[in-house]
């Protein structure tokens, strides 16, 4: 879809982009497929503030997406491809030869009135989902699992795919968008096809007051807090320049200090690392 930039009437609207000429449906979410979502303002269940800078924003229902595809060999037709406020995709809802309707991501290529379905016997065409086992090699995939039956948790957002390399025993070696190349069990499901809405990635939000409908609050700088706010705060005008050692509001170094303990149980799958 084209990008649209808007013309500079005011310093909001100076470099602000959208999206346009979208087909997507006009018509509220199915009912049974959305339920209420309360927004947690960053805080965690004590009311304490754990992640900083959220708050507000639109009032947003969640869509319950069909992220494990388990239904096998029952066809199903693209009734319509809505907006999700929720994610970056689009999401397309899906009618099934019995009946029963589901929500699915949206990938390239998939439209109204188009067929897909889901097992070993499925075509590779986009929206159909296999088993890691049946995908050929150089197919492009999203939505892949990495416990089969957990749902899928890589490529999920706008624009993601990977790539089916290789086979090993039991296992498919599958390289991410990074650059990383992984192995998964073969048994795992995936979704042929890669995630539309693939212009999110130049759309410029413009002004501030679009992020906070977003929910996103304005970053503030430690340089410019009270030095009981943040290390880097207090002295007389501009200080805290070319600080030595730039940390957190905890002291914790902040450039290139490690805190992420080494998850063994995960990276004895990572075949190579994702590219710098």
């Amino acid at each position: 879809m084209p990008v649209k930039p808007y013309r500079p009437t005011s310093p909001g609207r100076r470099g602000m982009t959208a999206i346009i000429g979208e087909k997507l449906s006009s018509e509220r979410p199915e009912k049974k497929l959305t339920k209420k979502q309360s927004q947690s303002g960053g805080r965690n269940n004590r009311g304490r503030i754990t992640s900083r800078f959220r708050g507000g924003g639109h009032k947003r229902l969640y869509r319950q997406i069909d992220f494990k595809r388990h239904k096998i060999g029952v066809p199903a037709k693209v009734a319509r491809i809505e907006y999700d406020p929720n994610r970056s995709a689009r999401i397309a809802l899906l009618y099934y030869a019995d009946g029963e309707k589901r929500y699915i991501l949206c990938p390239v290529g998939l439209e109204i009135g188009s067929m897909v379905q889901a097992g070993s016997d499925a075509d590779i065409r986009p929206g159909n989902a296999l088993p890691l086992s049946a995908m050929p090699l150089g197919t492009i995939i999203h939505n892949i699992e990495l416990k089969p039956g957990k749902g899928g948790q890589l490529a999920r957002s706008a624009g993601a795919s990977a790539q089916v390399m290789g086979r090993e025993d039991r296992y498919v070696q599958v390289r991410l968008t990074s650059g990383e190349m992984r192995r998964i069990l073969e048994t795992c499901i995936a979704t042929v096809g890669q995630v539309g809405n693939l212009d999110h990635e130049k759309v410029n939000i413009g002004k501030a007051g679009r992020s906070r409908w977003l929910g996103k609050m304005p970053h503030n700088r430690g340089v410019v807090m009270n030095p009981v706010d943040h290390p880097h705060g207090g002295g007389e005008g501009k200080s805290g320049q070319g600080n030595p050692h730039p940390v957190s509001p905890w002291g914790v170094p902040t450039k290139g200090f490690k805190t992420r303990k080494k998850k063994k149980a995960s990276s004895r799958f990572i075949i190579s690392r994702r590219k710098k």
